[in-house]
């Protein structure tokens, strides 16, 4: 009855279904532990976010280079204020406005851009605050450079002078003539009549849209595999079927030439089966 999984049509099947299954298997387990990756570390972000309130501000060379360590750490950085630009089309307790971002010369000689606060509405530099004059110390959440088109950054450029989409070493390389700092600092206390900008999670740590498409990728791979499973032992009913037919003189509806019907029959190993012509078909002399 089985003989038929011998043949080399059913050989190719039975391959293919035996790498599928596996492949499907390992894709789906792997796009689950991508989900629980950010799971673990928007947990540790949280946490790192609850310590950095309460953690002595650091000195700002023993936190660089920025990453999911160090981001969101208080740090201090002493030094004087120069060019200040603002950042439009940023949002604080769902209204738009934007960031007064003023550049920190430090004894270095390098710039920090430091976010000194929000204002409402659209960017206007008559509103904008002038920052402090002379030598200052600033304390604040350390965060990365942020990136043109992620997290809500706007990517949009033609901005008018004295503006910038993102807050980051390339985009300020071009309108300052220092060197940068790969980062910036939100202050933790803004100046009079401006909102302090509270500090980002770091980036690929949040619970976003990417991190359930892989949830539900894991689900995709899954159903594929189940779907090979089902896809097989279709067939293998549809064949067995076949030759019980076959072995009851059946011939399958549809079939109309009984080279088919034999072909079929000696390739699953089952008899030759011929039709007969109908009577009624006969002329009758």
């Amino acid at each position: 009855m089985y003989r038929f999984l011998l043949t080399s049509r059913w050989w190719e099947i039975n391959v293919f279904v035996l790498l599928a299954i596996p492949f499907c298997v390992f894709m789906g387990s792997w796009q689950l532990s991508r989900f629980e990756a950010r799971v673990d570390d928007h947990r540790d972000a949280k946490a790192q976010a609850e310590s950095a309130r309460t953690d002595p501000a650091r000195p700002l060379a023993e936190l660089l280079p920025v990453d999911k360590a160090t981001s969101g750490r208080q740090t201090t950085a002493t030094g004087r204020y120069s060019t200040q630009l603002l950042v439009p089309d940023r949002e604080s307790g769902g209204k738009n406005g934007y960031y007064v971002l003023t550049l920190l010369r430090t004894d270095g000689g390098r710039a920090l851009p430091v976010v000194r606060g929000w204002l409402p509405g659209d960017a206007d530099s008559a509103k904008a605050p002038a920052p402090p004059a002379g030598e200052v110390t600033v304390t604040g959440a350390l965060q990365a450079s942020e990136q043109p088109g992620d997290n809500g950054v706007s990517a949009r450029g033609g901005l008018p002078a004295g503006q910038t989409a993102a807050i980051s070493a390339a985009s300020l390389v071009n309108l300052v003539p220092y060197d940068l700092y790969d980062a910036w600092v939100t202050l933790d206390t803004a100046a009079p009549g401006m909102t302090a900008v509270p500090a980002k999670a770091p980036a690929d740590t949040g619970l976003d849209l990417k991190a359930f498409q892989n949830l539900g990728y894991t689900g995709e791979w899954f159903v594929f595999a189940g779907f090979v499973v089902f896809m097989w032992f279709r067939l293998l009913r549809r064949e067995v079927e076949f030759i019980r037919d076959a072995e009851l003189g059946i011939v399958p509806e549809g079939t109309e030439e009984t080279g088919e019907a034999d072909n079929k029959a000696h390739e699953t190993g089952g008899p030759h089966v011929s039709t007969v012509q109908d009577d009624a078909s006969t002329p009758v002399r």
